[in-house]
């Protein structure tokens, strides 16, 4: 009988553990979840009005891409530029969206050869950028972000 009544007690006493209840802080959730957050991925990227039927992330991409590329194209086409040698570059345009939408230019990496036959064309890619049409800021779970990309611009002039 000893034996039970210890055996009882035993369970009772070890049994009283599965009754606490753990408390959950805020800032440890927080850190949690800041852990598993993927900070390079957005859920929509910017767009246009133009590229809001796409549904897909890429597609939009793709279209918001193709949009910029065409408008600097479009832009530096109608200007008059005259070379003595010919130009083959790939100019890099660093551009950041910030969630308003607003467009700034980071940087510019162009050759120094097209820097020389082309001296005015940081200017003439600022002033491109300049004529797009409104953007919508990059989504991330709810929240207008801002997004930083590499536009590459092909400059060939013969």
């Amino acid at each position: 009988m000893n034996r039970i009544v210890f055996l009882l007690i035993f369970f009772l006493i070890t049994s009283c553990n599965y009754f606490d209840k753990k408390k959950v802080y805020p800032e440890d959730l927080l850190e949690e979840e800041l852990q598993t957050f993927n900070w390079n991925e957005v859920d929509t990227y910017p767009t246009f009005s133009s590229c809001d039927t796409l549904t897909a992330k890429e597609e939009s991409k793709a279209c918001f891409q193709n949009t910029l590329i065409t408008s600097v194209n479009q832009f530096l086409e109608a200007q008059n530029i005259v070379v003595s040698n010919d130009v083959n570059d790939t100019i890099r345009l660093n551009i950041k969206i910030d969630n308003y939408g607003a467009l700034a230019i980071e940087s510019i990496k162009i050759q120094p050869e097209t820097i020389e036959e082309i001296p005015e064309i940081d200017s003439l890619l600022r002033q491109s950028l300049k004529s797009i049409p409104k953007i919508y800021p990059a989504i991330k779970r709810g929240q207008q972000v801002t997004t930083a990309f590499e536009l590459p611009v092909i400059v060939r002039i013969n």
